[in-house]
């Protein structure tokens, strides 16, 4: 069944940088899309980036466009999401699913904890 493990949250002042990442298991990975979604407290879960099948095409919501990029490898079935210049508005935990900014899954994953502040 699928399994998708993120990883790589954490605590951070403003201004610093992350690396997320996402293992995926139990579906054939290069055939999906994949998206990054976040939910911070007291909001709806939103798409923040996605990227395709080859990673060839990706889209940013507005709010993470210039500071985040998504990227994948197929060969080792994971997705990762560079945060930049982080910013206190980016504190939230952060999921990974398939689709592009429409998740293919019921199933999430337990997300992982970003913090930013000072």
């Amino acid at each position: 069944q699928v399994h998708l493990v993120e990883s790589g949250g954490g605590f951070v002042q403003p201004g610093g940088s992350l690396r997320l990442s996402c293992a995926a298991s139990g579906f054939t990975f290069s055939r999906y899309a994949m998206t990054w979604y976040r939910q911070a407290p007291g909001k709806e879960r939103e798409w923040v980036a996605a990227i395709s099948t080859a990673g060839i095409s990706t889209n940013y919501a507005d709010s993470v466009k210039g500071r985040f990029t998504i990227s994948r490898d197929n060969a080792k079935n994971t997705v990762s999401l560079q945060m930049n210049s982080l910013k206190p508005e980016d504190t939230a935990v952060y999921y990974c699913n398939g689709g592009y900014k429409i998740p293919s899954f019921d199933y999430w994953g337990q997300g992982t904890q970003v913090t930013v502040s000072s």
